[in-house]
């Protein structure tokens, strides 16, 4: 994209309004007094320092818009009581192509509608004081056409600008979607990865023994399937240490369960680490029947909880309770920042 840098354009702008001041200063013999020629001059001077002020917004504000509409009509005034309509002024009437400038200015800092109003109280001023036979002679012609000009100009731009920021838009929504997909097609590959190192010594045996398992070898499958399961559901709550602590606790007739629900995405390694050995550690020290390890909501500083549930005791039936509830045998809340663990357990 070229563009031009927001200094030289005020310069530019800046030189070409002083050089309207400078024809008003050389034929200030002309007007029949000078004075009311000097306070348009000085009225013009400041309604263009105030529009082109280094620091302002690229919308002009309402209140400098009406006020260069209101110097335009009062400049017009000024001069032409002071001049014949029916003579040759020659650079006497400078303020018909300063009156161009300006509104050219606000037309170009989005207030059009202000700057229409400004060019055409020049003609209806120019027609009334010398006729329609001046527009051209004087110019005012030529400042329509310049405010013309300046108000495609800047609908071109506006439009530009709104097609640039949807193509931008759209190419980080594509951008997006690209890397969501790669991501989705890299995790899948991981996963089934994964899935075929573990499952691939049992599916060998299964092709040795022609599919007559025995019993030790089906419950190994079973043992895979949840390992399977666990790579599906856990994603991030996995490392080597995790998976075997988990196939460690289901050997000893366990029942664990991983869930991720994409909360941990935003910790990447040590900090990741620190919080799989941390639950590696919690699973394989508990003797719970039921180990839940979930990670924790959007925003929480905890990164996972651990929950180990064990049945009540047998004897308590003999009692007389009939449905014995499950015991909380572990209860672990693993931060997200390295620091201890609040535990509670049995």
């Amino acid at each position: 994209m070229i563009t031009v840098p927001r200094g030289l354009v005020l310069f530019l702008a800046g030189l070409f309004s002083a050089y309207h001041i400078v024809l008003g200063i050389y034929s200030l013999d002309l007007p029949r007094t000078p004075g009311p020629t000097i306070f348009a001059l000085a009225l013009y001077a400041l309604a263009t320092v105030l529009s082109l002020w280094p620091s302002s917004p690229m919308r002009m504000g309402l209140a400098l818009a009406f006020f260069n509409v209101a110097v335009c009509v009062v400049i017009s005034l000024l001069v032409g009581s002071e001049l014949d309509g029916s003579a040759r002024n020659g650079y006497a009437t400078w303020y018909v192509a300063a009156v161009g400038t300006l509104m050219t200015i606000t037309a170009t800092r989005r207030r059009t509608a202000l700057a229409w109003v400004g060019v055409g109280a020049l003609v209806v001023h120019t027609i009334i004081w010398a006729g329609p036979a001046q527009l051209l002679d004087m110019g005012v012609i030529g400042s329509v056409v310049w405010v013309t000009v300046a108000v495609l100009l800047a609908r071109a731009l506006a439009k530009a600008g709104r097609d640039a920021r949807q193509y931008a838009l759209a190419e980080r929504e594509a951008t997006e979607w690209q890397a969501a997909q790669e991501a989705h097609l890299f995790e899948r590959q991981v996963r089934l990865a994964q899935t075929l190192r573990l499952a691939s010594p049992m599916l060998r045996r299964i092709i040795d023994k022609h599919g007559e398992l025995d019993a030790e070898d089906r419950q190994e499958c079973r043992y895979l399937e949840a390992a399977v399961r666990d790579e599906i559901r856990g994603r991030k709550l996995l490392n080597d240490a995790v998976r075997e602590q988990v196939m460690t606790a289901r050997r000893r007739g366990g029942i664990v369960t991983l869930l991720d629900e994409g909360t941990i995405d935003d910790l990447d390694g040590a900090e990741l680490e620190t919080v799989l050995n941390q639950l590696a550690a919690a699973i394989g020290e508990s003797t719970a029947d039921t180990i839940i390890a979930r990670t924790a909501g959007e925003g929480s500083a905890t990164a996972v909880t651990v929950v180990g549930l064990s049945s009540a005791d047998a004897r308590l039936s003999a009692l007389g309770q009939d449905s014995p509830e499950p015991e909380v045998d572990l209860w672990l809340e693993i931060p997200r920042e390295p620091a201890t663990a609040s535990a509670l357990g049995a």
